[in-house]
């Protein structure tokens, strides 16, 4: 039995759910997200909450009940409230700017690096050294996050590249003489 899957998700204010044609809607303030429903999950709005269950007792039908009640929690976060990450440069000459619609940065190569902003995600760069990934999809938002630090990613004996805000770098010690 799912201990996650067994919980209703609760609606905030704002915040509307529809089922339809086994896609699960979600509406707020921040936007819209849809959900396909698996085969072996039903879900219905109940007491101002949404209530995921499964429709037999199978592996998968168990595996999908808490997945699908995490899916339909972040979906309902991000419509109500939306998701962040922040990354922070640190090097010599490493920085980044918003320029129209792309993410430029100098991260140390001999060219700057252009990075398209995607359909759907927000980003702005407070100071120089400062990446602020703004949107309603945690999927979305976290690759996003992903792909701009594997750019250049945190090297361990100086710690000069991209990382994340809460990331701890685990330093090295350097050559001996």
């Amino acid at each position: 039995m799912s201990r996650v899957g067994k919980y209703p998700v609760p609606l905030p204010a704002g915040v509307t759910v529809a089922i339809a044609n086994r896609v699960l809607t979600a509406k707020g303030k921040l936007g819209e997200l849809k959900l396909p429903l698996a085969e072996e999950i039903e879900a219905a709005v109940e007491n101002n909450g949404v209530v995921v269950r499964p429709r037999d007792e199978g592996k998968r039908a168990r595996a999908m009940w808490g997945t699908t009640r995490s899916l339909v929690a972040g979906m309902v976060k991000g419509v109500s409230e939306g998701f962040t990450k922040t990354l922070e440069i640190s090097g010599t000459g490493f920085r980044a700017a918003v320029q129209g619609k792309d993410l430029v940065m100098n991260l140390g190569f001999s060219h700057e690096i252009r990075y398209p902003v995607p359909a759907g995600i927000k980003i702005t760069c407070e100071k120089p050294t400062s990446i602020r990934v703004e949107g309603v999809d945690k999927q979305r938002v976290g690759q996003v996050a992903a792909e701009i630090r594997a750019f250049r990613g945190p090297e361990p004996y100086k710690g000069k590249g991209v990382k994340y805000d809460n990331e701890t770098i685990l330093r090295k010690e350097g050559k001996k003489k």
